[in-house]
């Protein structure tokens, strides 16, 4: 932000990861070269080292280590804070850039430092480690003068938050080799998951049913079908995908900035690099015949899925496309970095309504079922619904729609908003509600008519990188920095269970709940190189009674 880089004319361009560090390593080889063409007796035995802050000196002698100055002796709580993983993402909260310094996914990782994200860090388990070591220290000794002690911190292990969840109800799937960013259940297909990893392979598995008689459970699928023709692997951080809605295509979005679309079977249906910077989003229409794609070039990409090509590329962001959704068949919007809303159709070449409001980069966009609402989600930290409903078109109008420019602002977060969604079931509260997660560790249900926020949920410590509603609206998950995923009820709006990913690369990046007939179940994307699906139907804390008779 010092340097004012959203003013540079090179922002929207793709850098491969480790571009920095590779320019760095040619310059100390070319200064070797410089410095030891000769060939002579020095050169050629030169120990000395080389370095980008001095000249270098030939010399024979080893270089010595340099002096440390000494410290004073402390007392320290050796409590190794929780990393703030990658994520845009992604998506599916976006990773902006690639995930080098910060292990994790786009739409997934915090920009800002993790002094700066206003999260309390001072758990009651912190504070009775400080308070185990202040009584252990001898009462005539100051702590300056005392000897370096660490407490071991107590590493919870994998598994549920209660007792009465049987582990066998979450199947752990491991054949990835990297973190998992993305998962997607086939619409149609309920045994189908597609899993997305860091590595650039996406794993298709096919999950066993859950079997008839309740105190069973499902047995662990075979190995996956292992999708891994992209080019670059190093740069095909897989950031979305998304099924057609008969589930026969696959479209994989990826830093490499080409789209593919696959079929079940592995198979490549079609790719094509139009692009030029990462592709954050993919999305069929409805229908199926049409597929959009949003990119860091700014730019977002109709496609003909029945053609094979490109239809239209509409540049309508002036540096990053974050994010796109569908009103309907022919209308969609998009969001991006310069914080603006195009509302556009596939029949017109540029925008046929564009919001303004938001005061930082747009993270998300989602529409209602009936294409009536917006809702928008910022770094300003707020989130934003749009009213669509009144939007006009020189070349065709869309029934019921009226001229009306209304927004509603949803404030309260402390931090960059990365997710939003619709809640699918409007009979819970007097309007729509919505749901969005954010960086400061909370998330918000809320009015999306009054603006009002019905519940601020803080089970989590560190910042929320997704969050899903169940397809019948009845619950919410969410899934953290800090391995927890919660699930709330929506009516209650109470914490009704909990699962914990591991101390080890903790973090939940996506959340995907399939809801198909008896089987209902939640897949998980997770740093931890896993994949977690959890029957739903065997956790007791989520078993909903049968209405009561009237």
């Amino acid at each position: 932000m010092e340097g004012h880089l959203e003013r540079s004319p090179y922002r929207a361009k793709h850098i491969p990861r480790g571009e920095l560090v590779e320019l760095l390593s040619k310059s100390l080889l070319y200064l070797e070269v410089e410095s030891h063409w000769g060939g002579g007796a020095l050169t050629s035995n030169c120990k000395s080292s080389f370095s980008l802050l001095e000249p270098h000196v030939c010399s024979l002698e080893p270089p010595k280590k340099p002096a440390q100055l000494p410290t004073a002796p402390n007392i320290s709580i050796n409590v190794p804070e929780p990393k703030i993983n990658g994520a845009i993402i992604e998506p599916n909260g976006k990773r902006k850039s690639s995930p080098v310094a910060i292990e994790g996914p786009t739409e997934k990782r915090a920009k800002r430092d993790q002094e700066d994200m206003g999260i309390d860090h001072s758990s009651e388990s912190s504070k009775i480690k400080v308070s185990a070591v202040e009584a252990d220290r001898p009462r005539n000794i100051s702590p300056e003068s005392t000897v370096k002690r660490s407490v071991k911190p107590y590493m919870r292990p994998q598994g549920p938050g209660d007792v009465l969840t049987n582990s066998k109800a979450i199947l752990l799937l491991g054949a990835h080799k990297s973190e998992v960013f993305v998962c997607a259940f086939n619409p149609v297909k309920p045994a189908m998951l597609a899993t997305g990893s860091k590595n650039g392979v996406v794993n298709i598995w096919n999950l066993p049913n859950p079997p008839a008689d309740p105190s069973h459970f499902a047995e662990e699928p075979g190995p996956p079908l292992v999708i891994d023709y992209f080019a670059k692997p190093e740069q095909a951080d897989p950031t979305s995908l998304h099924w057609n809605f008969d589930g026969s295509l696959l479209a994989v979005g990826s830093y490499d900035a080409v789209l593919r679309v696959c079929l079940p079977s592995g198979a490549l249906y079609f790719s094509n690099p139009q692009h030029s910077g990462p592709i954050f989003t993919t999305r069929f229409s409805k229908s199926g015949r049409w597929l959009l794609t949003a990119s860091l070039d700014g730019t977002a990409c109709l496609w003909d899925v029945k053609g094979k090509r490109l239809h239209k590329q509409y540049r309508c962001h002036t540096n990053c496309c974050l994010d796109i959704d569908w009103l309907n068949d022919t209308t969609f919007a998009s969001c991006g970095a310069d914080q603006l809303i195009h509302v556009m159709r596939v029949d017109a070449d540029g925008p046929i309504k564009t919001f303004t409001g938001h005061g930082d980069e747009i993270n998300q966009i989602r529409c209602n079922s009936t294409g009536t609402r917006i809702a928008t989600c910022s770094d300003d930290m707020t989130a934003r619904i749009w009213n669509v409903d009144s939007i006009y078109s020189p070349a065709e109008s869309i029934p019921g729609l009226v001229a009306s420019d209304s927004v509603v602002v949803l404030d309260g977060h402390k931090h960059s908003v990365s997710t939003v969604a619709w809640c699918p079931d409007t009979s819970l509260s007097k309007h729509p509600m919505v749901a969005t997660s954010s960086f400061d560790g909370t998330a918000r249900l809320w009015d999306s008519v009054t603006g009002d926020c019905l519940k601020v949920f803080m089970d989590h410590k560190r910042p929320l990188y997704t969050l899903s509603f169940s397809p019948d609206g009845y619950w919410l998950a969410t899934g953290s920095g800090d391995g927890w995923l919660h699930v709330y009820n929506c009516e209650t709006k109470l914490k009704k269970w909990s699962w914990y990913a591991g101390t080890e690369k903790p973090g939940v990046f996506e959340i995907d709940w399939q809801l198909h007939g008896s089987i209902n179940r939640i897949a998980l994307a997770l740093e931890c190189r896993q994949v977690a699906v959890i029957d739903v139907s065997r956790i007791p804390s989520l078993r909903r009674l049968p209405p009561q008779a009237t």
